[in-house]
């Protein structure tokens, strides 16, 4: 009786570790790129969206706008055979950030982001950082008169990515976006920029 259940927990073992690599060897993306056969591959383009809130401060003004952005991104990781994962990825994202303060408003309806990616894969979990160029629209209004400046800044952040399903993954992320200063003529001339953090999550499709 003990040989026939050693026996049956033997094959059970078995028939477990063999479910396990073929799970394993479909999951994920393509294999683009070498890589061991039970790993998930980050490399190739992908495609998703995104929804977060963002909070920050004008610059010489004590204004503060703060609300809830979402938009698209795409992008692309390179993999090589070992864990480490680098990439580009671009967004663009409508935000509904904003703030009045006696009689100014400010108001963030839109910006983006251009950057490079670097991150450590723990198989289909993967941890990167992020930096790069960002842009943006900053408007001001008072009295019924509205002024806009379009500026190029910068950004920095970090996140963490994990592969659920084939082909998609899911993803947290912080980014401290900064809109260079401009002079805005509704404020006596002052310089006047938009920096702000922002936590947003996403789901990405993997080609």
């Amino acid at each position: 009786m003990t040989r026939l259940v050693l026996r049956a927990l033997a094959l059970i073992a078995a028939v477990w570790t063999t479910s396990a690599a073929a799970a394993d060897l479909n999951y994920g993306s393509p294999y683009t790129v070498p890589q061991p056969l039970n790993a998930y591959s980050w490399a190739g383009p992908y495609l998703g969206g995104n929804i977060g809130y963002g909070w920050g401060s004008v610059a010489n003004n004590p204004t503060k706008p703060s609300g809830f952005a979402g938009g698209v991104q795409a992008g692309y990781n390179f993999q090589n055979g070992t864990p480490w994962v680098f990439g580009i990825e671009a967004d663009i994202q409508a935000s509904a950030a904003d703030d009045t303060f006696a009689p100014w408003k400010f108001s963030n309806p839109w910006f983006g982001t251009l950057r490079g990616r670097v991150g450590y894969a723990f198989n289909n979990v993967l941890f990167y950082g992020t930096g790069g160029l960002a842009f943006g629209e900053l408007r001001g209004e008072t009295f019924g008169v509205s002024e806009s400046h379009t500026n190029a800044g910068w950004t920095v952040g970090v996140g963490a990515e994990m592969g659920f399903a084939p082909n998609w993954s899911a993803k947290i992320e912080y980014l401290y976006v900064d809109l260079a200063n401009s002079n805005f003529a509704l404020t006596g001339g002052a310089a006047n920029g938009y920096s702000f953090g922002l936590v947003r999550a996403g789901v990405n499709y993997h080609f």
